[in-house]
């Protein structure tokens, strides 16, 4: 026992946080640090979030401070604090001891009620590693479960029997993993046989929670063996079944691994660059249309994936979509996989074609692209994240981004359009800056006031079908020799 408390006393308990347990303790009530946090304090982490429980209830709770807030169903009541210190977490959660009935949808208890006893409490816990109380005064440890010696042992285990932990709450099994990821515990055996054996029930679960979880894996340092964790158990097929599919693809010889292995490895390294969220999505989904794409060529005697960036950014929309994603999150990941197969043979590509394809991905997106980009390089095989190829890219990229790729990047708009030819607004005033926009990608020395003036009037005397017929015939004429191009280089070089 004593051991255990020198353990946590390396770590300073915020002050915020004893000034709750103490006010508590004064008034003659338990109250102990709980869950994740005492588990970080033994391991040596700093805690992110300070869970309290007590024997007092919600209502005992609220009269012993100032300003309190009591919005659920399960006795937790939020403490605001003042300011006590720099870093003040500005709400503290307090929940009373609970006893919670059975669990008939899989994912809440039917009933709670309040307990007077700590180890009604810490026996309802998912694993024996979040089941331990520290009692912040005195130093006293409750671990009824073994917590200490699991957390000794590095292994996740649950709180009695695996199978009535699951058939409570069926996010168990995400969590399970997570933690092995989060803190590179290995499950033990008898969790791991009972999640196998009852992984269906991950189906009973709502989109929004196991998507709150899948993130917390992906976020993670160790996201590919939190998939492969994910597949072992049975769980993946109930999450991303696309991503199952993807297994024992085999690829072209630009790669070193089936499919599957790729993006796992793509994910991975991304994770090693603490890349956003929405780069490591990207990461795990640019290829996921692969196994839709794939066709043998007789000529080349290899596997082709034509077209599979387009299908995968439909897929990935619907896989994001089902998880029930932001839209924010949603729109990067599907332009990123979109566009992920940019050209990158700078002896072959033209400012102008850098141009287009920032026009395409967005300048905000651009620079993620090339992120993904290499994360993908090294979920090939290869050594090196970012050759001299990828370089040379980088600085046409930097190049252009002064260029104008939009309409709004133009040296003219359309109110000074409708000035100059003193016409009202309508659809002539779009066709105008789509043909001056055409002309300034090919060429950005002629975005100036005095040459899009000029050329404005020029325009205006061009009848409706003319111009318009003007604007259209030069950018299909363009996109067809840019993928007339594109595709031989890519063909060439062995990329999709």
């Amino acid at each position: 026992m004593n051991k255990n408390k020198a353990k946590i006393e390396k770590f300073k308990i915020p002050k915020e946080v004893s000034c709750v347990t103490k006010t508590l303790k004064n008034a003659n009530f338990e109250a102990y640090l709980v869950g994740g946090c005492v588990r970080d304090l033994f391991i040596g982490k700093k805690p992110k979030d300070w869970d309290i429980t007590t024997n007092a209830t919600p209502e005992e709770i609220i009269s012993l401070f100032p300003k309190t807030f009591y919005e659920n169903n399960f006795g937790t009541v939020g403490i605001v604090q003042e300011k006590v210190s720099d870093e003040t977490l500005k709400i503290i959660e307090i929940t009373p001891y609970r006893v919670e009935s059975s669990y008939s949808d899989h994912r809440r208890p039917d009933s709670v009620e309040f307990s007077k006893d700590i180890l009604d409490d810490l026996k309802r816990r998912d694993f024996t590693i979040n089941a331990i109380a520290y009692d912040v005064e005195n130093g006293e440890i409750i671990d009824p479960f073994t917590g200490v010696v699991d957390l000794s042992k590095g292994i996740i285990k649950t709180v009695g029997e695996p199978k009535e932990r699951f058939f409570e709450d069926g996010l168990r099994m995400l969590r399970a993993v997570r933690f092995h990821v989060e803190l590179g515990f290995p499950l033990d055996s008898e969790t791991e046989k009972s999640i196998l054996e009852n992984n269906n029930i991950l189906k009973k679960i709502s989109k929004e929670r196991v998507r709150d979880e899948f993130i917390k894996i992906i976020m993670s340092p160790a996201p590919m063996n939190g998939l492969l964790l994910l597949k072992k158990l049975g769980l993946l097929i109930y999450i991303i079944p696309e991503l199952e599919e993807t297994i024992g693809i085999e690829q072209n010889k630009a790669h070193s691994f089936d499919v599957w292995t790729h993006l796992l490895k793509t994910l991975q390294h991304s994770a090693d660059k603490e890349y956003l969220l929405h780069v490591r999505l990207s990461a795990l989904f640019h290829d996921i249309a692969k196994p839709k794409a794939r066709r043998w060529d007789n000529e080349t005697k290899q596997w082709t994936f034509y077209g599979h960036e387009v299908i995968g950014s439909r897929v990935t929309k619907k896989i994001l979509q089902n998880l029930i994603v932001s839209r924010e999150t949603i729109e990067k990941v599907v332009n990123l996989v979109r566009w992920h197969m940019f050209f990158s043979d700078t002896e072959k590509i033209t400012l102008s074609a850098v141009r287009r394809l920032i026009s395409k991905v967005g300048k905000e997106n651009v620079w993620d692209l090339i992120d993904m980009r290499g994360c993908d390089r090294i979920g090939t095989g290869r050594p090196k994240e970012n050759p001299y190829r990828l370089r040379k890219y980088k600085a046409m990229v930097e190049e252009v981004m002064r260029d104008p790729v939009s309409v709004g990047m133009l040296k003219i708009n359309g109110k000074k359009i409708i000035d100059i030819l003193k016409i009202s607004a309508g659809p002539k005033v779009g066709q105008i800056l789509n043909a001056l926009l055409e002309e300034v990608l090919e060429n950005p020395l002629l975005n100036t006031e005095e040459y899009l003036n000029k050329r404005t009037l020029e325009l205006s005397k061009m009848s409706d079908k003319e111009l318009k017929g003007l604007g259209d015939k030069g950018k299909r004429k363009k996109e067809k020799e840019e993928e007339k191009e594109i595709n031989e280089i890519r063909k060439r070089h062995y990329v999709k």
